[in-house]
């Protein structure tokens, strides 16, 4: 039979001194507070009692690194998986306060519900599904993982909540660390748990969009 539970876990802080946004650009791995969040969110998966079976990252190395606790303490080796790490952006390298004040920039943001700065919000809902169902149906009991990044988790319960996939960035409910979980109920997808195990007050968060 197929999984009992898929948790998404988004990676832990970077480090970022530069504050840009950093996207899929290589070389940024977690802060030493990050891998204290990555290892609270992987205790907070065993503390559960729920038998994780497999285990996913994106191949970023952010989300790499905070799979490492989870297939630690479950005895597990990851499966790098591209259709779940973050989206394209043409903001990449710049820091964003910066790039937004400059109008020749501006054409980047003509088409938010798309959004045009980057790969469409559906594309990524569409590569998110099917790499979970796949998660899914090649974990023959217990619960799947996935590690990845805010945007694909946070677009993932929008589509699953049935809400529009336009949304404001400052307003997603996926902190570093925390673990979105979902149920396949039939065909469907059902968001079933959330939790934010690691503290990330004084986090710095704006790698991406």
């Amino acid at each position: 039979m197929p999984a009992a539970r898929l948790h998404l876990v988004r990676h832990g802080e970077v480090h970022n001194p530069d504050r840009v946004l950093y996207g899929r650009l290589p070389g940024f791995h977690l802060s030493d507070d990050g891998q204290d969040m990555a290892r609270a969110a992987a205790e907070h998966l065993k503390a559960q009692g729920r038998p994780v079976k497999s285990l996913v990252s994106s191949p970023l190395e952010r989300a790499r690194e905070s799979a490492a606790p989870i297939a630690e303490l479950f005895g597990l080796t990851p499966v790098i998986d591209a259709r779940v790490l973050e989206p394209t952006n043409v903001f990449e390298g710049k820091r964003m306060r910066s790039a937004l004040r400059n109008p020749l920039n501006w054409w980047h943001l003509r088409t938010p519900a798309l959004p045009s700065w980057g790969e469409a919000y559906l594309e990524v809902v569409e590569r998110m599904q099917a790499a979970m169902r796949d998660a899914w149906n090649r974990t023959p009991s217990g619960d799947a993982v996935i590690v990845s990044h805010q945007l694909p988790i946070w677009i993932t319960h929008l589509s699953v909540a049935g809400l529009p996939l336009r949304h404001d960035p400052r307003r997603r409910r996926c902190d570093l660390s925390s673990i979105t979980s979902f149920e396949l109920d039939g065909d469907v997808w059902r968001e079933v748990d959330y939790a934010e195990p690691a503290p990330t007050a004084g986090a710095v968060d704006v790698g991406a969009v």
